[in-house]
């Protein structure tokens, strides 16, 4: 019954923490970045499928980010995401293995 209960109890805590770690409101969503533009869904994807070498050039740099920040919302989120899981693979490589 305690090992339960303690289990439970590590549950919610880690629910918690992770909660805690959601992004919030874009306050930058629809307004002109650099280049006096809204990043869409076609510069998502871009952004998506170019993110991991982004990603190692971040570390060493202060001048590119992995996300812009200066977008339409719904729509670059979801074309930087499937950009994303073409970089990685997706489900093709399961299908490969086959």
């Amino acid at each position: 019954m305690k090992t339960k209960l303690l289990l439970v109890a590590l549950a919610v805590v880690a629910v918690l923490i992770l909660a805690g770690c959601a992004a919030g409101v874009n306050p930058a969503v629809n307004t002109p970045g650099g280049a006096d533009h809204v990043a869409g869904f076609w510069s998502g994807l871009w952004q998506g499928i170019i993110s991991p070498i982004t990603f190692i050039i971040s570390l060493f740099s202060n001048n590119v980010n992995i996300y812009e920040v200066h977008n339409n919302g719904g729509w670059y989120d979801f074309g930087f995401l499937f950009g994303i899981s073409i970089a990685f693979g997706g489900s093709a490589r399961a299908a490969c293995r086959r």
